[in-house]
């Protein structure tokens, strides 16, 4: 750790080395309202110098225009970055606003070369698949996966969104580099299988929504404070008696960012930090942003250390809290366990 970057991690056994701390670019084109692109670009810049190496998108997020969004930073930075993005949530033929998901051989071969188009570059550092199609066995899906990186397509894999014993015949067929769920003060369940199969399998973990989509910040406090476009406004936790109730459980985090002098988002992103420790496994959340001041505030949480005595003050939240991640949960983990 240098000149003030922040530390490294690898990803799976034989996968790169990216910063502790990645950039969640989804809301730079899609689900939280309005964006600001010079805004953007300049937090892409910043998290780079910031030694945030590791950037998420997806098809999925704007219906590929997060990838051309990105595209430019890529190639002017295609040295210094790890690309990782997704296929599986595929438009439903009848209705254009609603996701099936798709694992597919044909469509995952389809969603490829779509990616690598958009993205304007050779090969995939790191490609998910985003979400499960229990229809389809996963040896199946991986299997194809597998023949991606083989033809010099794909570097590396990764899953979004898996049970252990899915990420265990996965891994079986190829192994896995790293493994994408949510996980933050306000969402454990993948601690209690998920996370021990990881660490069994030298998998890393890629926590997305470590700031609870920005509940944990403090930012809004319930649905009606977010523009109507905004996805999180159907979203169970934040909404009616739920976001009262849950609203009242970021006092413990206020109590510690305190003691800190830190803010609570920096809190909630040391705490997932330091599961590394507890879990004995890599640990690369990636928290979202547009705003240049936000990724500074983030990339300092990874120097953050929680005493024992804060880490017991902070334990009791998850399982307090109102309402299930998403209305259906049955495309999570947690739905299939």
């Amino acid at each position: 750790m240098t000149n003030g970057s922040i530390a490294t991690a690898r990803l799976g056994a034989h996968g790169p080395e990216v910063g502790v701390q990645g950039l969640g670019c989804m809301g730079m084109s899609f689900a939280y309202g309005p964006s600001d692109a010079d805004e953007s670009r300049a937090t892409l810049e910043r998290a780079l110098e910031l030694g945030v190496t590791l950037y998420d998108t997806a098809d999925a997020y704007g219906a590929g225009e997060n990838e051309r969004f990105l595209s430019p930073f890529f190639k002017a930075h295609r040295d210094e970055v790890v690309i990782a993005t997704k296929f599986a949530l595929a438009i439903h033929p009848d209705d254009p606003t609603k996701r099936i998901i798709r694992n597919d051989p044909p469509y995952i071969r389809e969603c490829i070369e779509a990616s690598l188009k958009r993205l304007d570059v050779d090969a995939i550092d790191l490609y998910y698949m985003h979400r499960r199609d229990v229809d389809i066995p996963i040896e199946e899906t991986v299997g194809v996966m597998a023949e991606l990186v083989r033809e010099g397509k794909v570097k590396h894999l990764g899953l979004s969104e898996v049970t252990a014993t899915e990420l265990r015949a996965a891994h079986a067929v190829h192994p896995i580099a790293a493994v994408q769920s949510e996980w933050s003060l306000f969402s454990r369940d993948i601690e209690a299988k998920v996370v021990p199969a990881a660490a069994e399998l030298g998998v890393t973990l890629v926590p997305y929504s470590p700031l609870g989509r920005g509940f944990l910040t403090g930012s809004f406090a319930k649905a009606e404070d977010l523009t109507a476009d905004d996805f999180r406004r159907q979203q169970p936790r934040f909404t009616g008696e739920n976001a009262a109730a849950n609203a009242a459980l970021l006092d413990p985090i206020r109590t510690v960012a305190e003691a800190h002098g830190a803010t609570p988002g920096q809190i909630a992103l040391a705490w997932v930090q330091q599961r590394a420790t507890v879990h004995g496994l890599p640990i690369v959340p990636i928290p979202g942003t547009r705003k240049p001041t936000r990724v500074e505030e983030n990339a300092a949480a990874t120097r953050i250390v929680l005493t024992e005595e804060e880490l017991g003050l902070l334990e009791p939240i998850a399982s307090k809290v109102a309402g299930t991640r998403y209305t259906d949960m049955t495309f999570t983990s947690a739905g299939r366990e």
